[in-house]
């Protein structure tokens, strides 16, 4: 009898802990608040998984159908609300080929990749050679050094191509740089890049301010850390986007790199005016980078203005750095 009355309460909490973590969830991740940036810098599946072991167990001492409904709102809540998940809808969409991008429609597809070196310090060092794999007409590179960004143009375009440093970031072109802006007071840099066909493209490189890592939840100080954290980092991508607004507004951009936040993070609404994710666009697979062996965090992402198209986008590992490459094949509309 005893054992039978702790098994239904035992059940019920469980059930009532699931519902009122769910209700926070959603509030938390459809508003992104300031106050629970602690709690969203997590991945929406992870929360989910905890509701759904509450759930579950609660199914094991009920065997209450109101466990197993409780169980299916998170797992649609999971499926609806999780950036993993948006692949779904691209599912006739093909990944990027190692070699020249190709073309659509007799169009020849712009290859852009980006990828955090960790300073050629990681799993064997100088990542050129996976670069090359996918002979990329642009690429971004954060988190190195200015000889190692020559390394990377010299390896990639035999000594025809073109690059600038600023700071521990690079960009790399196969093409001609024409002009190039720097922020004083951040590592993003700017460039603006000429194609054979007299085309300009102004290209930025991102590397926002490095994310907050405290998940000691129960500390006031973590909350506030993860607060002030986010508030950098939307300050430093609304900096990117003025300059590229004052100095080429109009022209066709890209805006990759190191963001150091997902896809669901407030910083993005910046971008949701005037620029297309490539990976939500056209990405296939799992298209996590951080942290290479079990990426759980999209956080280095190509944008681009309505000027282009993506047709392929993937996230390709390299043992060379402990983020995975991101390769994006983009057609320029006319």
């Amino acid at each position: 009898m005893k054992s039978s009355r702790f098994r239904r309460r035992a059940g019920w909490s469980l059930v009532g802990f699931s519902l009122l973590l769910h209700l926070l969830t959603v509030y938390a991740y459809a508003r992104q608040p300031a106050g629970l940036a602690a709690f969203t810098v997590m991945p929406i599946w992870i929360w989910g998984a905890v509701g759904l072991l509450f759930s579950i167990t609660a199914f094991w001492f009920l065997r209450a159908s109101l466990s197993l409904v409780v169980t299916g709102v998170w797992a649609m809540t999971i499926l609806l609300g999780a950036d993993e998940a948006r692949v779904i809808a691209n599912l006739k969409k093909s990944p990027p080929e190692p070699g020249q991008a190709g073309s659509v429609d007799g169009r020849p597809l712009l290859r852009v990749l980006t990828l955090n070196c960790n300073y050629f310090n990681y799993g064997g060092g100088d990542p050129d050679i996976d670069i090359r794999v996918w002979d990329p007409d642009i690429v971004l590179l954060q988190e190195v050094l200015p000889h190692q960004v020559k390394r990377v143009a010299d390896r990639l375009y035999q000594g025809r191509g073109d690059y600038r440093c600023h700071q521990t970031n690079g960009i790399v072109t196969r093409w001609r740089i024409e002009r190039e802006v720097r922020y004083p007071h951040y590592r993003d840099q700017q460039v603006t890049v000429k194609k054979p066909d007299g085309t300009m493209i102004e290209v930025v490189n991102l590397h926002l301010e490095s994310a907050a890592t405290d998940l000691r939840l129960w500390r006031a100080e973590c909350w506030k850390n993860h607060e002030i954290n986010r508030a950098e980092r939307e300050k430093e991508l609304g900096t990117a986007l003025y300059v590229l607004a004052d100095t080429a507004a109009g022209r066709p951009s890209i805006v990759g790199g190191d963001f150091n936040a997902p896809p669901g993070d407030p910083i993005q609404r910046l971008l949701k005016g005037g620029f297309e994710d490539s990976f939500i666009e056209a990405g296939t697979g799992w298209g996590n980078t951080y942290q290479r062996r079990i990426p759980a965090h999209r956080i280095d992402q190509i944008h681009a203005t309505r000027h282009f198209r993506a047709i392929h986008c993937s996230a390709v590992t390299t043992r060379r750095s402990d983020h995975r490459m991101v390769v994006a094949d983009l057609l320029q509309l006319p």
